[in-house]
This record gives structure tokens, sequence and C-alpha cells, in this order.
């Protein structure tokens, strides 16, 4: 998909203020912290067509009016992702504009996922 230049432009001004983690990483914070949330930020057909097994559901248009009941613990770590990781970098930063502490964007999102081999399907 050919993003817009002011989507852009909005996801780099955006891009300083948050933490951006690649596969790597997440595979190795998600191991480290059972506790950890893999959010899954993309919209609901995205959704429904495939996602990590471990992921949660929370489209960016749903994000701050429901983040706060799905994730009452503001310092919870978690990890989202999009499609290609630039709607992942705004919903890391609005979750921290509303006070989480522990959030990061996953470079690349869904489709570094796929291509890491990540364990895909649909959660029961």
């Amino acid at each position: 998909m050919q993003h817009s230049k002011g989507f852009l432009a909005v996801v780099e001004a955006a891009r300083p203020n948050i933490n951006e983690i690649n596969i790597n990483q997440a595979r190795e914070q998600l191991a480290n912290n059972p506790n950890a949330i893999l959010m899954d930020v993309r919209e609901d057909k995205e959704w429904e067509n495939g996602h990590t097994i471990e992921a949660i559901h929370l489209s960016k248009g749903l994000l701050e009016r429901d983040i706060e009941s799905v994730v009452p613990d503001k310092s919870s770590e978690v990890i989202m992702y999009c499609g290609g990781g630039y709607r992942s970098v705004l919903t890391a930063e609005i979750a921290q504009k509303m006070g989480y502490t522990n959030v990061y964007s996953l470079v690349g999102g869904y489709k570094a996922l796929i291509e890491a081999k990540w364990q895909m399907g649909l959660k029961d």
C-alpha cells in the first residue's frame, strides 16, 4: 500500500517520541515477561484474515476509548503491531499520552511477523 505524504509526516513526527523494537527484541521481551501483551492494532478485517496466536486485538480506531478497560495497569508491557509498522507508531504515542509507560511499536508490523515465521492462526 502506498501511504500518503501527510500520513507519513505524522508517523515520522511521532516516531522520536516512542520506543520501537524489532522481531528479535519482541520475542525476547515476550519470553522474559509472561505478562507482556502483544496487541494487534489493525482493523477488524485485517485481524479476521489472520494474526499471531498470542495477540489481543484492539484496533487503532478504538484504542483511546477501550485501552484502559483492556489494559488497566498502565505500567504493563505492551508491544503493538499493525500491518507494516506505521499505525502502531501512532497508537504507541497515543497510549503514552494516556499514561502508559512501557509501550512499544513493532518495526515492520504484521509483515515482519509473517517473514519471521511467527506462529499465526486464529485465537480461540
